[in-house]
């Protein structure tokens, strides 16, 4: 048995973990077929085009890397695995998009509470809208900046706020835009002090789930550190010791892209149970679709 063949299986067990993490992920309507002289997005060229800047120079690097330990060891398989994990094992290792949401959720919750200000001093909604653009945060800007230019070319205060809910595309933002177009409906007192209290509720929102993240943060720290010490003993073992001789052989490198397979589908379902589920909406198209 040549080197060959495990250095073709373990490239197939890579793959197939790639297109494993790669299925988990919604995927857009496919765009019509490209012209010629221009590069598919479904090819292999063209998804290395849309990855960032980082992943791209950590596929180089762990390819060159790669290649080395291949050289001085004689582990061929090492120059599919080696980019791989250099590319991979921070993105299984990082924080869930569930974390990235609590910044967006502490600000409309500062939002909410400058708009329940600028309503009691008696100013109308759709004033007090376009107000709040001023100390809108950044985090929510770009939504707040659409629905004040909605209202000023005179959309229908109700249509604009269901299309703010839809850019915010949370559960909590739904809540605030649902208590908005009761008003916008009624315009009736006590407006601002409805919007104090989902402010508060908001605030406890964000309170439970820094908590939540932070203990979800644990196991990850444990798991990356564990990953870093065990790299770095296979690495000095494999330039200095025999312990990793026997992976040298064919069914050695076979042996060993079963056990790392195993480890990274660890990874892979550690992830996926700290990845909370999102609360369900209830304004806009994502709720109709969920509805059907």
């Amino acid at each position: 048995m040549t080197p060959l063949i495990p250095a073709v299986a373990g490239a197939l067990v890579v793959a197939g973990l790639l297109g494993a993490v790669a299925g988990l992920r919604s995927r857009p309507v496919p765009p019509p077929s490209p012209k010629r002289g221009t590069v598919a997005k479904g090819s292999v060229l063209g998804r290395l085009t849309k990855l960032d800047r980082r992943t791209r120079l950590l596929l180089g690097v762990g390819a060159a890397v790669g290649v080395v330990v291949a050289l001085l060891t004689g582990w061929i398989i090492a120059i599919p695995l080696v980019p791989a994990a250099a590319a991979g094992l921070p993105i299984l290792l990082s924080a869930p998009p569930s974390a990235s949401k609590i910044p967006r959720l502490e600000a409309m919750e500062e939002w909410t509470r400058s708009l329940s200000g600028i309503l009691t001093a008696g100013v109308g909604l759709e004033q007090a809208l376009i107000s709040t653009l001023r100390s809108t945060p950044e985090a929510i800007r770009p939504e707040v900046t659409r629905l004040a230019s909605r209202l000023r070319a005179r959309w229908a205060t109700e249509d604009a706020l269901r299309a703010f809910a839809d850019e915010l595309n949370d559960a909590t933002g739904d809540l605030i835009a649902g208590n908005l177009i009761l008003a916008a409906r009624r315009r009736g007192a006590g407006v601002a002090s409805v919007l104090e209290a989902l402010a508060e509720s908001t605030a406890a929102d964000v309170a439970a789930r820094r908590e939540i993240e932070s203990d979800r943060a644990k196991p990850r720290s444990t798991a990356r550190w564990v990953t870093l010490i065990t790299i770095s003993v296979l690495g000095v073992l494999a330039l200095t010791g025999d312990y990793v001789r026997p992976y040298g052989t064919p069914i050695g490198q076979m042996l060993l892209v079963l056990l790392l397979g195993l480890y990274v589908a660890t990874l892979l379902w550690m992830r996926k149970m700290s990845t909370g589920k999102p609360l369900p909406r209830f304004i806009g198209a994502t709720a109709k679709e969920a509805a059907r």
